[in-house]
């Protein structure tokens, strides 16, 4: 483990204090498409390959992330082409809004 792996972990950690997964989803929407392109903002991918791989247009997906880092839930490090999308933290795939947590 190294320190980028730690600072994952704290990111994840205040995000899911700071902001509950039913408040993300009121911001990314329902359709799996989105859950997966969300989910698939980990900081190892870039616009281009985030958009083949959620089979989503890469216009579409740019203003949709312009707009989720607008609402504080996705960091872009990086400039340009060569910029990568972080997410506060996954969506399951299978959550829905107003779903209730398997734990209550």
């Amino acid at each position: 483990m190294d320190d980028t792996d730690l600072l994952r972990c704290l990111v994840q950690v205040i995000g899911r204090a700071a902001i509950p997964p039913e408040e993300i989803l009121s911001v990314i929407g329902k359709r799996k498409k989105q859950i997966k392109a969300f989910n698939l903002c980990d900081g190892t991918r870039t616009l281009g390959d985030i958009a083949r791989k959620a089979k989503i247009n890469q216009g579409n997906l740019s203003r949709t992330t312009a707009r989720w880092v607008e609402q504080g839930i996705l960091f872009r490090i990086g400039e340009g082409k060569a910029a990568r999308l972080i997410h506060i933290y996954p969506i399951a795939p299978n959550r829905r809004r107003g779903a209730r947590d398997q734990a209550e």
